[in-house]
């Protein structure tokens, strides 16, 4: 018997940090667009025709991924549909999105439809991650939608032969300026296929004129959701569908030595399907197919792994690359009035969605459906087309609006596996995996060493810095701070557990450091920690939001008994946060209690101000577990906290007061929210800690256990 080959489509691992594999655009042709569209009027617009501010810099820096289409359609019936790759899991870009649209065509809301992540009918998307959506996607359809606009003013000109710059735009109307007649755009787009590139002279409706956006709309089709109408995958049924499960191995790593599956046979309406080392059923019920599962008889080698004991010793005696440090940096350290070195260590976290792995596939013919919680729905049809050897104009993902993915939902392990045991018997089949495998086989956030070296010089002035994060990622780690003579390096390193994604990415642990490093150096120069930060900061947006945490904090008022106060700030993907701690640790039993946030953020025009302030405290409450509770446990290759009773997420009675003061820069373009708030969440509470007690806690998770030593 042949070891299961880690290096199969279905288990596919994760591009590390998004910067190994390149995703290439998929042509889209005339015929196929109007095909999809429908009688009405079109535009099609491709990025490399949009000066969408830093957006397109980032992708014109990489030529392989240099072309988004983004296209809008007016239907007869007056409808607007509005087609993206994007998709959305929970941070609640469809409205964001829409709103972008409804602006530039004076509509409302509601008028609107969207179509996202369905790899048919929408352009080729690398996928949702990055916080990239709101920078990229939204200036490209906002400007879609202006050239939109202009197209239909020129057809109600023609009409009525009069200039189309004294025409009224309202509610998806267009009004002539002085006779009272009226075009709905619909009307303007009847029985017409235009295709024009995009305008790039189309005035946009500028943020400090916004009325829709700007304002905070309600989530669109949110009544779907409270009512519970709003079907996801693991709620989808097909006729004929059956339900599949798994064999997995005990431990990463482990080889299949034999199988005996005869039970599991004899089990009315079971199936049994076995390619390689690749073992499932399918049954007509969940309950039917996991007691066949458990009457399958298997027998596993495992080999000896890294453990988390070893963990960090092994990712830095693993390092593929040596420090590059300069001589520069080294003397400016050691000729330091204050020199100081420290050494972080980040454990493994798991991301915890809502909602587990879910996969459903059906066959017709040799074209191959599948629906599945996905951030990355073309990138899961490329893993088809290697898995199954398709064409890809033979794959069709669909991505329904999913619970949440946090980074952690980049791959397509449920669709494939769903889809090898519907080829198999010729009939649909879903795959939804339980807690235990989500926390056992999706990949983890990396774990990390981080070494810092820097030194202050006889004024309190930062003179050097020295940073090295071994494995964890490159995310976040140039220091944001005024400083002589720096030098940062990311060494990748051998991890013995799957790794990828994760919100932020490696900004929460290079933040973490870089916070912690800053506050322990002004500690010793006896410095107040926001006076050490402002003298060394010359990025006024940076300094805003630590000014406004600050001052909402009340940071000079005086603290309660066994209170400390603590403070971070940073900025990571166009936004910047600075937030502000508060704690108490009885002095009895080292009880850590997170008693106060206080968290300011700016990312330029405020979009949606209601949903803004959520994803702000989204992200908190996400950051409270990875700082205090939250780290994967693992011995052998084999996970070893693999339920939400023995990993720690946190509860209600952690919950601190969050407070949330948003800055809204109405004359800088909006960048994305769904990540940056994250990432002083664990450095503020770790200088509060050492506030309140003096004591340093230089790993993530801080206090797994809720308590510091006595």
């Amino acid at each position: 018997m042949k070891p299961i080959n880690n290096d199969n489509p279905y288990t596919f691992p994760e591009q590390y940090e998004l910067y190994e594999q390149r995703f290439l655009a998929a042509p889209i042709t005339r015929r196929a667009f109007f095909k999809r569209m429908g009688m009405g009027m079109a535009s099609f617009v491709v990025l490399g025709d949009v000066l969408a501010s830093h957006a397109a810099d980032w992708l014109a820096a990489k030529p392989d991924e240099d072309t988004i289409a983004a296209w809008i359609h007016v239907g007869e019936d007056n409808r607007i549909t509005v087609y993206t790759g994007k998709v959305e899991v929970g941070q609640n870009i469809r409205t964001s999105l829409a709103q972008a649209v409804a602006e530039e065509l004076f509509v409302p809301v509601d008028s609107l439809s969207l179509i996202m992540g369905d790899t048919e009918l929408t352009p080729y998307d690398r996928g949702t991650f990055g916080s990239l959506t709101t920078p990229q996607m939204a200036p490209v359809l906002r400007r879609a939608a202006a050239s939109l606009r202009e197209m239909l003013k020129e057809a109600a000109a023609s009409e009525w032969s009069i200039s189309k710059n004294s025409l009224q735009l309202d509610k998806g109307m267009v009004s002539h300026p002085s006779n009272g007649k009226r075009l709905s755009y619909g009307d303007l787009a009847k029985g017409k296929e235009l295709l024009k590139p995009i305008d790039k002279n189309a005035p946009l409706v500028p943020a400090t004129a916004w009325k829709i956006a700007g304002t905070s709309v309600p989530k669109v089709e949110g009544i779907q959701f409270i009512t519970g109408k709003h079907r996801y995958v693991s709620d989808m049924v097909l006729p004929g569908m059956q339900y599949g499960k798994i064999l997995r191995a005990p431990a990463n790593g482990a080889r299949l030595l034999s199988v005996n599956t005869e039970r599991a046979e004899a089990l009315s309406g079971v199936r049994v399907v076995r390619e390689g080392d690749f073992v499932g059923v399918t049954a007509p019920s969940t309950q039917s197919a996991s007691l066949a599962l458990a009457l399958i008889e298997a027998s596993w080698q495992n080999s000896p792994q890294v453990s988390r004991s070893a963990l960090f010793e092994h990712l830095t005696t693993s390092a593929r690359a040596g420090k590059g440090v300069g001589a520069t940096v080294s003397s400016a350290i050691s000729n330091g009035a204050i020199q100081r070195s420290e050494r972080f260590l980040i454990d493994y976290i798991a991301h915890v969605p809502l909602e587990p792995r879910s996969g459903v596939a059906e066959w017709k013919g040799d074209k191959l459906h599948v629906w599945t919680g996905t951030q990355r729905p073309f990138g899961v049809q490329e893993e088809l087309q290697r898995a199954f050897g398709l064409p890809k104009e033979n794959i069709r993902v669909f991505m329904p609006d999913t619970g949440s993915g946090y980074g952690g939902k980049h791959t397509g392990e449920a669709g494939i596996e769903a889809a090898r045991l519907a080829r198999a018997i010729g009939r649909p089949v879903k795959v939804t995996w339980t807690r235990e495998e989500e926390f056992k086989w999706a990949y983890v956030r990396p774990a990390g060493v981080i070494e810092v070296n820097s030194a202050l010089d006889s004024n309190g002035k930062l003179s050097a810095w020295e940073f090295y994060n071994y494995n964890s990622g490159g995310a976040g780690i140039e220091i944001p701070y005024d400083v002589g003579e720096k030098h940062h390096q990311f060494i990748p390193s051998d991890t013995p557990l799957r790794q990828g994604s994760y919100r932020a990415l490696a900004a929460t642990a290079n933040i973490f450091a870089i916070e912690s490093h800053l506050n322990d150096l002004a500690a010793e120069a006896s410095i107040d920690p926001v006076t050490f930060r402002l003298a060394h900061i010359s990025d006024d947006r940076l300094k805003a939001v630590l000014q406004a945490s600050v001052e909402k904090f009340g940071w000079d008022r005086s603290k309660p008994a066994q209170a400390g106060f603590g403070v971070a700030c940073g900025t990571v993907k166009g936004g910047y946060v600075g937030t502000c701690a508060e704690v108490e640790v009885d002095s009895g039993t080292g009880l850590v209690k997170v008693k106060r946030l206080v968290v300011s953020f700016e990312c330029g025009a405020i979009v949606n101000p209601r949903h803004l302030e959520s994803q702000v405290v989204g992200c908190v409450l996400q950051g409270l577990g990875g700082a205090l509770f939250e780290a994967v446990d693992f011995k052998d290759g084999e996970v070893l906290n693999p339920f939400l009773s023995s990993y720690r997420v946190p509860q209600f009675s952690d919950v601190p007061s969050i407070e949330v003061v948003l800055l809204n820069r109405v004359d800088l373009s909006p960048a994305g929210a769904g990540e940056a708030p994250i990432v002083c969440v664990a450095p503020a509470i770790r200088n509060a800690i050492f506030d309140a007690t003096g004591k340093r806690l230089n790993r993530l998770p801080m206090i797994p256990g809720g308590r510091l030593p006595v």
